[in-house]
């Protein structure tokens, strides 16, 4: 049921674990993950994996727990108590990189005793065995976005089969999930849940969309990093589409922005669960049209997100740069290192990216 997207099950690993130690990237992936492990320890290690917990406690979160310490000034979680052990719920959340926010969530589950959640992944990015034996082992399946082969209808069906997959998911298998508030990162410090997500948690009961939404337990997630993940690149895309042509990603651009996400420094990084939403606040939107409705409930969680934003000082310095102000209060070693992170990304770039940059820092606090 539902096998050319879900994640895999127990049965399914043990061949996985022999292709990703055959890969020939494999001894690069372990020599970034795991400095100074042997290559043959590390292979010993994956191919003793016989289940998705094995694989997920074993390498995983041994993996994500080096990429916290070594790339982050600490990772925080408020809200955990919204959390029912014994209710599955669908994770809505701001997504600021491609990998490490589903992925610092699962750290935080499993560091409460929690189920760790289902992880939405685009189609574009699940490509290579590798990454597709990585990505399913790991509780990811695959979620289509519209491209420009897909007429209206095929798009529709592809819609509602991901809906179907969520339902089950979360009633029948009674696993949580994890998807970005819209498609692709949050790239100019605006999070805006798409209303065409909305739309689709209720396509597999259109009949009943209170019931729809209801069932599915939605939690907003807000996370928020000191140091924007993947600024410089999010900052040149944004130059780039200001042309007003549209912007064609270049080859290798995705897995580009999948390491820099990775590898760069974070600083603080801070991951809040907000209130679920409440059956009572989405009856009372059922009068409405559908597209009301689906913007009600897309305002819903967009006003917990932003509320439960942890802002930081570079987003007050941001602010203040662009005003030519002094109205925030963080220290002059911080501002001073804002100012130098700012003009080491933008130098020998029109002033025009600098403006975009300050942008992406201050615009959640303007907009909060």
């Amino acid at each position: 049921m539902f096998d050319d997207i879900r994640p895999y099950n127990d049965a399914e690993i043990p061949a996985a674990m022999q292709r990703i130690v055959a890969d020939k990237n494999f001894p690069l992936i372990c020599d970034f993950l795991f400095p100074g492990v042997p290559v043959q320890e590390m292979a010993a290690k994956v191919e003793s994996c016989r289940t998705v917990d094995d694989f997920q406690t074993r390498i995983m979160y041994e993996a994500s727990h080096e990429i916290v310490r070594r790339t982050t000034d600490g990772l925080s979680v408020g809200g955990m108590e919204y959390l029912d052990p014994q209710k599955a719920c669908l994770f809505v959340a701001n997504h600021r990189d491609i990998m490490m926010d589903a992925c610092f969530l699962q750290i935080l589950l499993n560091k409460a005793g929690l189920k760790t959640s289902e992880i939405t992944f685009g189609a574009n990015l699940m490509q290579g065995q590798l990454v597709v034996d990585v990505g399913r082992s790991n509780k990811m399946f695959r979620i289509e976005r519209p491209t420009t082969v897909d007429s209206p209808r095929d798009f529709l069906k592809k819609s509602i089969y991901v809906s179907e997959y969520i339902r089950y998911t979360i009633t029948q298998k009674k696993e949580s999930i994890w998807i970005a508030q819209r498609n692709g990162r949050t790239k100019d410090g605006i999070d805006l849940t798409d209303q065409g997500i909305v739309k689709m948690f209720g396509l597999s009961m259109e009949d009943e969309r209170v019931k729809a939404l209801t069932e599915l337990n939605i939690v907003p997630l807000s996370i928020s990093y000191e140091w924007e993940p993947c600024d410089r690149l999010k900052a040149l895309e944004l130059y780039a589409r200001s042309s007003g042509e549209p912007y064609v990603k270049k080859p290798g651009e995705d897995l580009n922005s999948i390491l820099t996400g990775i590898t760069q420094p974070k600083g603080r990084v801070h991951l809040e669960v907000c209130e679920p939403l409440h059956p009572e606040e989405i009856e009372a939107l059922d009068g409405l049209s559908t597209s009301a409705f689906n913007k009600g409930v897309a305002e819903l969680i967009d006003g917990r997100i932003r509320s439960a934003y942890h802002l930081y000082p570079n987003n007050y310095i941001a602010a203040d740069m662009l005003g030519a102000t002094r109205r925030y209060s963080y220290t002059e070693g911080e501002r001073e290192a804002f100012e130098r992170h700012v003009d080491k990304t933008t130098a020998g770039y029109p002033e025009a990216l600098r403006d975009i940059l300050l942008h992406i820092y201050a615009n959640p606090l303007i907009l909060r």
